[in-house]
């Protein structure tokens, strides 16, 4: 693959690079391969996003940073990459550009019309070095840039010129020698008993662990990494204080689960169960999705026919459109068949009891334990809460999918959750804070 990249120039998979599109460049060179339908492709530049593209190494080679250059684009609303492609990026808000898009694009070098490989490698990590029984994870890991393959010739329209190219990096590299020496993030020491839990009302991101005055807070600082838009109106910090939610939290814990209150619940939920409707599928949601964009796509590039683009280069980029639209109906087709027999396996009678004794069990522990080692009892509960700035309230939910005391501790080194008994909520409320 790195002959094929460096001699050939050839496209070798993954996700096209914003800006950029797949376009067919001819049969497989392999006549087995090529005699099961199997053709290559190449990058072509998307009419819509391309410009973008262009306007950002031009805004920044004149001086402008990259939060400045993600404020212009937004205003003048240019969807950012999440949002251009939502069927991929069903993960994201895509409300507004950020400063990684845009640092991101600066530093691709497959804007210069070069193929670029083995920019990335896998490195697989033992979970736990006292016992390997425990198995790897895998972990991308950058490669040095001398370590990079170029393709001998341009592959496929740059976007950029390789000269503009050198002269950002250049300029990114002045910028980081004048800011100082980078500081290297590495495991914290302090502990915060909601790491990961609490999420910020207004963006849906995940708030961020910060010490202030020697105490730990939560904060999330969505405008300092994405541009302000109309559609998502954020504070610049919001911040609560982990002494002001803790004790409320515990309180609730402490009434919700309570024996008798539980075991109700729990009936409640036993009873309710044969009748409970299945949740949203998210697949069918990023079809839904699909469809609409394909629709767009299909008429942008009509417009672009009509602009004087090559009429052949549009065909191809419309038949990928129009393929992706069908396939979206066909997932939208089977998941309107298949729901009605969707339903998610009742909890039993047994289950429902060890539930009732484990919540318990946890319930006593966590009016023993001290703020430091709360954060594994929160998690064994299943808590996610949201965070309204402008209530000074949280909302709490609690979905344990098992209940294992050992690994609330740390004691268990395998937690094995039952996805296949997966339990709803068990209780929800909203917490006012002063």
């Amino acid at each position: 693959m790195s002959a094929q990249a460096q001699i050939e120039g050839r496209y070798l998979g993954g996700r096209p690079p914003y800006g950029y599109l797949l376009a067919d460049a001819g049969p497989h060179p392999n006549p087995a391969k090529a005699a099961d339908g199997k053709r290559l492709h190449k990058l072509a530049p998307d009419p819509v996003a391309a410009p973008a593209v262009r306007r950002i190494f031009r805004e920044y080679l004149r001086g402008s940073g990259m939060y400045a250059i993600a404020e212009g684009l937004t205003r003048d609303g240019i969807l950012c990459p999440s949002a251009h492609d939502r069927a991929r990026n069903p993960h994201r808000d895509g409300h507004a550009w950020s400063k990684g898009a845009v640092r991101t694009i600066l530093m691709n070098p497959r804007y210069t019309g070069h193929q670029v490989w083995n920019k990335q490698h896998k490195k697989e990590i033992l979970l736990d070095i006292d016992d390997v029984t425990l198995g790897h994870r895998t972990q991308l890991t950058w490669n040095s840039h001398d370590k990079w393959i170029w393709s001998a010739e341009p592959a496929h329209e740059p976007l950029v010129p390789m000269a503009d190219f050198q002269a950002a990096q250049a300029q990114q590299e002045r910028r980081r020698n004048i800011a100082g020496v980078e500081r290297m993030v590495g495991p914290t020491k302090r502990s915060y008993a909601l790491r990961g839990l609490l999420r910020c009302g207004q963006c849906d991101r995940k708030m961020q662990g910060n010490y202030n005055n020697g105490l730990p807070n939560y904060r999330c600082r969505y405008p300092a990494e994405y541009a302000q838009s109309a559609s998502l109106p954020h504070p610049l910090t919001v911040y609560v204080r982990e002494g002001a939610l803790l004790p409320a939290l515990d309180a609730w814990i402490a009434r919700t689960f309570a024996p008798g209150q539980l075991k109700c619940t729990l009936q409640a939920l036993h009873q309710a169960q044969s009748v409970t409707t299945p949740a949203p599928d998210p697949a069918l949601e990023v079809a839904r999705r699909t469809l609409a964009d394909c629709d767009r796509r299909i008429d942008r590039y009509r417009a672009a026919i009509d602009a004087g683009t090559n009429p052949a280069l549009v065909t191809e980029w419309i038949n990928k459109a129009t393929a992706d639209r069908a396939a979206a109906h066909r997932q939208i087709a089977a998941a309107a068949t298949a729901a009605p027999t969707a339903r998610p396996r009742p909890l039993t009678e047994e289950q429902i009891a060890q539930i009732i004794k484990d919540l318990g069990n946890l319930t006593d522990r966590l009016q023993q334990a001290a703020p430091e080692r709360k954060a594994p009892l929160y998690a064994a509960f299943g808590l996610s809460l949201t965070y309204d700035h402008s209530k000074r309230a949280v909302t709490v939910e609690s979905r344990p999918e098992s209940v294992c005391t050992a690994c609330a501790y740390g004691a268990c080194p395998r937690a094995v959750s039952s996805s296949a008994h997966h339990v709803p909520a068990l209780a929800a409320g909203v917490l006012r804070l002063r």
